[in-house]
């Protein structure tokens, strides 16, 4: 029995030092400097099960290429109408902020509410594929329980609701 009890005070000892270390910021990791879009592409899919991009395809020897992929979002209207649509629909999301907004183009970060995980997310306006590229990336941990592809559904979904 007193090795039950040790057992569980350790664990939440644990628990709780793992969320401590996560308010404190921690477990943010840093930001990429290589966002954006370059030559008609956003950044490559992560090297682990922790990002979705729609331009997956354009790296076929990637190791998550069949991971990352994602369908892009479509234009509703004038691409740069439906990158202000996203931005005000990301606004409105749990954890977000907007970084960087142009008329064709939105980064925004994501944080977790308990561990303060942080997730970069990018929105492009394609003109030669008239398609919203995205992409959705963790910035620490080798997987990402699905949360960036359920990230971009869901800004799919309230982007053209149910009639």
């Amino acid at each position: 029995m007193l090795i039950v009890k040790w057992f569980v005070i350790v664990v939440v000892v644990l628990v709780v030092v793992a969320v401590a270390v996560g308010q404190l910021g921690f477990l943010q990791g840093t930001a990429p400097a290589d966002l954006g879009v370059r030559d008609g592409k956003l950044k490559p899919p992560s090297m682990t099960e922790n990002s979705v991009t729609s331009q997956a395809a354009l790296y076929p020897d990637h190791p998550q290429r069949k991971y990352a992929e994602i369908a892009p979002l479509p234009v509703k209207g004038e691409g740069p109408a439906t990158i202000a649509q996203i931005k005000a629909i990301v606004e409105g999301m749990d954890g977000a902020k907007v970084v960087k907004s142009e008329p064709g183009y939105v980064y925004a970060q994501f944080t977790t509410q308990l561990m303060k995980y942080v997730d970069d997310v990018e929105f492009w306006f394609d003109p030669a594929a008239n398609a919203i590229q995205v992409r959705s990336a963790s910035r620490v941990g080798r997987g990402d329980m699905g949360v960036n592809r359920k990230r971009i559904e869901a800004v799919r979904a309230a982007l053209d609701p149910p009639k």
